[in-house]
């Protein structure tokens, strides 16, 4: 059943939550004009509901059913949203699983409230996307348009609708880089990474940058020789679900 939160910032997230027993956490984090009905939020709730987990996901605002519109975001104001579902909606040590966006998300989660965090697990995670892989990758062109119109339209693979990319979205996005920076990234807990090498929009590389960022040295990456960025294929979810459930099993400090 989808619920409502209502943000100190005035926002309406729309949310899904399971109740188990298990004594597991799981929060879900999805992707760039992505929702909770996308394939692997989908997934991962028939996953949580088989296995008695606490689960949650739910809309970043202008995503879905929640309020605002898309192109009025930011990565601050998702990572925003979701520092309030972490705060409000669960208790106790999450297995956060971020996907693409999500995982930039979920990096910048484990920064900002470390002892809530058992885990992480990324799909694809694409932190920094909107320096390295938009406005680094745009045509003079491009940047000119950004410039006088303060938007640009990009064509997208998933959707008839193309992406609307705001100079408020780069700017913010500046703001939130982490990969890019100089500071080795404190997040200890341990670290779970899926990339797909036949992914077209975030390079495989990017986990190696990760793994080279944190301070964990508990991170293990896989990745999959014919895996796109989605990595929907049942196979590959179900080793989503083998990851998630290596995790749940361990006991961490």
């Amino acid at each position: 059943m989808i619920q409502e939160l209502q943000t100190a910032h005035g926002r309406r997230i729309s949310y899904e939550k399971i109740i188990g027993d298990s004594g597991i956490n799981i929060i879900f984090l999805g992707g760039f004009k992505s929702d909770m009905g996308g394939s692997k939020a989908v997934y991962l709730h028939d996953f949580c509901q088989k296995h008695n987990h606490n689960f949650i996901r739910f809309d970043y605002s202008g995503h879905g059913v929640s309020s605002g519109k898309f192109v009025d975001g930011t990565i601050g104001q998702w990572l925003q949203d979701a520092l309030e579902v972490l705060d409000n909606l669960s208790v106790g040590k999450q297995i956060l699983v971020g996907s693409s966006m999500g995982g930039w998300i979920m990096l910048k989660l484990a920064l900002l409230r470390p002892e809530r965090i058992q885990s992480l697990v990324g799909i694809a995670a694409a932190p920094d996307f909107t320096q390295s892989l938009i406005w680094e990758q745009f045509s003079p062109q491009q940047k000119t348009e950004m410039e006088h119109k303060g938007v640009v339209y990009l064509p997208s693979c998933y959707d008839e609708a193309p992406y609307p990319i705001t100079r408020a979205l780069l700017e913010d996005g500046q703001k939130q880089c982490i990969i890019n920076s100089k500071e080795i990234l404190t997040i200890n807990c341990p670290i779970r990474l899926l990339h797909g090498m036949a992914d077209i929009d975030v390079p495989w590389q990017t986990a190696l940058r990760i793994a080279e960022k944190v301070s964990s040295q508990d991170v293990q990456i896989t990745f999959l020789k014919d895996g796109d960025h989605r990595l929907s294929e049942p196979e590959q979810l179900e080793l989503l679900g083998n990851v998630i459930s290596s995790q749940a099993t361990r006991q961490y400090y």
